[in-house]
């Protein structure tokens, strides 16, 4: 760039719209190698069009960065809260998603899943204006969301996460059936619950025709773990039921029944549905509009992008990264496209 010596202004370096300070790479080259950073690795990409990985770091980094600050936070109703392991060793990233119809995308990265990380974002980033418009949060049933989403967004419906609760009743039924496989063994019946754990979790729609028929000679006993299974099977009517209160007195019915069946494992899952009774029930006060089940698919492609690339060393580069690909984010404007 060429550097003139003005007498007015003083010394002057030529200005160069397509690029901006020291880059070394045109602003439309750092869009190129960070559309492409979406469908591939960033290695991959850096390989793929002759640079080195950390050009390509520094364009999704620049891209995102204009994205946050270009980006419009408003008219978000609906909220999805979970957490995903990121690193070995326990390491739990809190992730926060736009769930609205029509409008799906990532909307925070938080480095902590503790309860001033959650609280710091809907009171910093989102702001309390936004907060007050928010009107369903899904989250699981861990106590320091619930804690943070009752304080923060008083007005929000919380609906439970209906694929935790299905999945703390699959583990109590798995638990039942761990159990009676051992006390079977021990007292040398034969095994009849061997290789039967996936027919007993599993939907019927979803067996093979092996674990079919494993599951036709397993009912044909009486035994704890089929006892555990028909109560498993019965409760999924409780999901189909459009009116609150009728939901409610299935769901009475049920834990009745269930707390009856002198299974430790099935009467301790009752005890928590009736902790969360209230919270359970605003799954159908939301119309059944809003479930988890978003939530768990946009985790699934966190999970992929971070297996994409390995890991990721820092978590800065990981949140930039996710944040690229789910983060929907607008992007710089150019006058035309690389070619």
């Amino acid at each position: 760039m060429r550097r003139a010596n003005c007498p007015d202004c003083g010394p002057t370096v030529e200005r160069v719209p397509w690029a901006d300070g020291k880059h070394a790479q045109c602003n439309v080259f750092r869009h190129f190698l960070a559309s492409w950073a979406k469908r591939l690795s960033w290695k991959e990409t850096a390989e793929c069009f002759g640079v080195k990985w950390d050009t390509v770091c520094r364009s999704v980094q620049w891209v995102v960065a204009y994205g946050l600050k270009n980006r419009s936070l408003e008219g978000i109703e609906a909220l999805g809260v979970d957490e995903v392991a990121y690193s070995c060793g326990h390491k739990y990233m809190t992730l926060v998603y736009q769930i609205d119809t029509g409008k799906k995308r990532l909307i925070g990265v938080l480095k902590e899943r503790t309860t001033k990380t959650l609280e710091n974002f809907f009171k910093e980033d989102l702001g309390p204006e936004r907060c007050a418009k928010v009107k369903v949060v899904c989250s699981d049933m861990w106590r320091p969301y619930l804690k943070v989403i009752r304080e923060v967004l008083p007005k929000a419906l919380n609906v439970l996460d209906r694929f935790h609760i299905v999945k703390k009743l699959g583990e109590a039924l798995d638990q039942v059936r761990r159990e009676e496989t051992k006390e079977l063994h021990s007292n040398g019946y034969e095994a009849v619950l061997g290789n039967s754990r996936y027919c007993f979790l599993k939907r019927t729609e979803n067996l093979t025709e092996k674990q079919s028929l494993k599951l036709e000679e397993v009912l044909q006993y009486k035994l704890k773990s089929v006892r555990a299974y028909h109560l498993k099977e019965s409760f999924d009517a409780f999901w189909h039921y459009d009116s609150p209160r009728w939901a409610r007195w299935y769901l009475k019915k049920w834990c009745t029944r269930a707390m009856r069946s002198r299974l430790d494992p099935m009467k301790k899952f009752v005890r928590t549905l009736r902790n969360h009774e209230e919270l359970l029930m605003n799954y159908f006060k939301a119309g059944k509009g809003y479930s988890s089940g978003i939530v768990e698919g946009l985790n699934l492609k966190i999970n992929m992008g971070i297996r994409k690339a390995y890991g990721y060393r820092s978590f800065d580069i990981m949140k930039v990264a996710l944040l690229h690909q789910l983060g929907d984010l607008p992007e710089p404007k150019s006058t035309h496209r690389f070619s």
